[in-house]
């Protein structure tokens, strides 16, 4: 859509905003998919079907094509020779894979955060908290999850180093989706939420050992929890054909 360029300046120039790209049929397809699967919409493991897909969205194979390939490259497809598409699942090998994963990009985050840039750091972090907890009150589990993503995710924007924040944004609807998989277990949000508002408080100290400690366990409870309870990511420790 069109934005009108703002009144000219008084040298004569005018200021014109830029104009936003309209999405493509594909990139809109593949915003649907990733946030369906992030969601807990789709199921782990569930077997998607191009033509089903196309037909529930009213667009034709290829864009749906398209967009199955590119959440292939995200690690939330899953695409077998001859078996097709499935939403990913982890194997409790790589749920442990996954959690060292994040214990190491989003500690060394959070060191250089609150060391380069820590009152900012804590003010966009701020209403974040006081949001979730808002979330919490309400019953509105996927704004809560939402806000949750946005948190962690704040550890990369302030911290300054763009290697970091690239790796974690290519694993980051990953994440977002073992994360919505956890959240049917009550006590289990009640205390991340808990740790959230912790590590908020330590962030504000600038205590840095205090707010790793507190991660630290934050993560390593999400790979206990899912290493106990979960079914569906149990089942992928079974032999399975070769992703492609």
């Amino acid at each position: 859509m069109f934005q009108m360029a703002d009144n000219p300046k008084s040298d004569g120039r005018s200021r014109v905003r830029r104009i936003e790209r309209p999405k493509s049929l594909a990139e809109t397809v593949l915003s649907h998919l990733r946030s369906s699967i992030v969601h807990g919409d789709l199921d782990l493991g569930q077997p998607l079907s191009e033509r089903q897909l196309a037909d529930s969205l009213g667009v034709s194979k290829t864009p749906v094509r398209e967009a199955l390939a590119q959440l292939r490259n995200e690690g939330l497809v899953l695409i077998y020779p001859q078996r097709g598409a499935f939403v990913f699942t982890l194997s409790a090998r790589e749920v442990a894979e996954i959690c060292e994963f994040r214990t190491a990009v989003e500690a060394a985050a959070l060191k250089l955060a609150i060391s380069r840039n820590p009152d900012a750091f804590a003010v966009d972090l701020e209403p974040i908290v006081a949001e979730m907890a808002a979330m919490q009150r309400r019953g509105d589990r996927r704004a809560y999850l939402e806000l949750d993503t946005r948190f962690h995710a704040t550890f990369f924007e302030h911290c300054g180093n763009s290697y970091l924040r690239d790796a974690y944004e290519r694993n980051v609807g990953k994440i977002a989706a073992l994360r919505t998989h956890l959240a049917t277990k009550p006590l289990h949000t009640k205390m991340s939420f808990q740790e959230h508002r912790q590590m908020l408080e330590t962030i504000r100290c600038r205590d840095v050992a205090g707010t790793l400690a507190i991660l630290d366990v934050h993560i390593g409870r999400t790979r206990q929890t899912y290493s106990a309870g979960i079914e569906d990511i149990a089942a992928a420790d079974e032999e399975v054909p070769e992703a492609m």
